[in-house]
């Protein structure tokens, strides 16, 4: 009887485990600032709110501010635009609205921006919000101050009064970079997410890059072909600055590796069978025609490597802590 019931737990886990995750709740619109998420205190949502309604006063624009507990890992961009959607946030024909979301639990927060006042509250001036002003704060645990200090800029930038600062000051440049490198600018992802998509991305073109140092005369093609992965890929994970310098590092490493390499005798002997014999083993990698020897095996003659792309259905930014 307990195996029986053990075996229809399992059951009920694996079902459970099947179904999709329920979709977030759209909430009610119940104000300027809708602290579902209860982060802010009453001081200071007084404050926003006459912030945001004074705002709407001097530009027609309206702003909301709305934070909840989890999306239950929806995406925060999707999350947003549904908000924004469900609230009609702007006025008619003008479509000059801004959702600030706030996801506290999942630590995700996003600005989304109406298509009129894109070209005011731009994507890198949304980004520079986020991660100048309310990560420090929200790494801090200070919500409060965050939150504020981020609408506060948002009003500014709309109104023209100040532009939001391009780089953090000196007390949140840690936080701001959680690399520690002051020249690289983080894309908006956590770092378990950077973590694993930096050792797919890297793990694949630098298991390419490894067979071009080591492989004879097919080496300098897979040099010429891996330089604009080496180029764009990385900048998912270690953003534009970062990729630049990684793509410098190939630019100059993998010929001096190959040149290296080339004066060992195991390269020079895989040379010559190359040539005389159509195959060579190096590295437990049979080079050429199909051998049959053990390990794995590339052929030039494989397919290639191709990547993908993808498109953002509207304005703003996201980001995390």
């Amino acid at each position: 009887m307990t195996a029986l019931q053990n075996l229809l737990c399992a059951g009920l886990l694996m079902l459970a485990a099947a179904l999709p995750a329920p979709a977030a709740e759209i909430p009610y619109l119940s104000g300027r600032v809708a602290d579902n998420a209860e982060i802010l205190s009453a001081a200071v949502r007084e404050r926003i709110t006459a912030m945001l309604k004074a705002h709407e006063g001097r530009t027609g624009n309206q702003i909301a501010v709305l934070t909840v507990p989890t999306i239950h890992g929806e995406s925060v961009e999707e999350f947003a635009l549904k908000v924004f959607e469900a609230w009609k946030l702007g006025q008619k024909g003008k479509d000059n609205g801004v959702l600030v979301v706030v996801v506290p639990q999942d630590r995700r927060m996003r600005i989304e921006v109406g298509y009129g006042l894109e070209g005011t509250l731009t994507d890198v001036a949304a980004n520079r919000v986020i991660r100048n002003l309310m990560t420090p704060q929200f790494k801090a645990g200070n919500f409060n101050q965050g939150v504020e200090d981020g609408v506060t800029a948002i009003v500014a930038q709309l109104e023209g009064k100040a532009t939001v600062p391009a780089e953090p000051t000196a007390g949140a440049a840690s936080a701001a970079n959680p690399s520690g490198l002051s020249g690289i600018q983080t894309p908006d992802l956590p770092l378990t997410e950077r973590i694993l998509i930096g050792a797919f991305i890297f793990g694949i073109i630098g298991l390419f890059t490894f067979i071009g140092i080591v492989t004879p005369g097919m080496g300098w093609f897979l040099y010429v072909f891996l330089i604009p992965f080496w180029a764009m890929f990385p900048i998912v994970v270690v953003g534009t600055d970062g990729a630049l310098a990684l793509l410098i590092t190939y630019l100059v490493g993998f010929p001096l590796a190959k040149l290296l390499v080339a004066r060992s005798s195991w390269y020079e002997k895989a040379k010559n069978d190359l040539r005389t014999k159509g195959r060579a083993t190096v590295g437990g990698f049979n080079l050429g025609g199909g051998g049959s020897g053990g390990g794995s095996s590339w052929h030039s003659s494989s397919g290639g490597f191709s990547g993908g792309g993808g498109s953002s259905g509207g304005g703003g930014s996201s980001g995390s802590w």
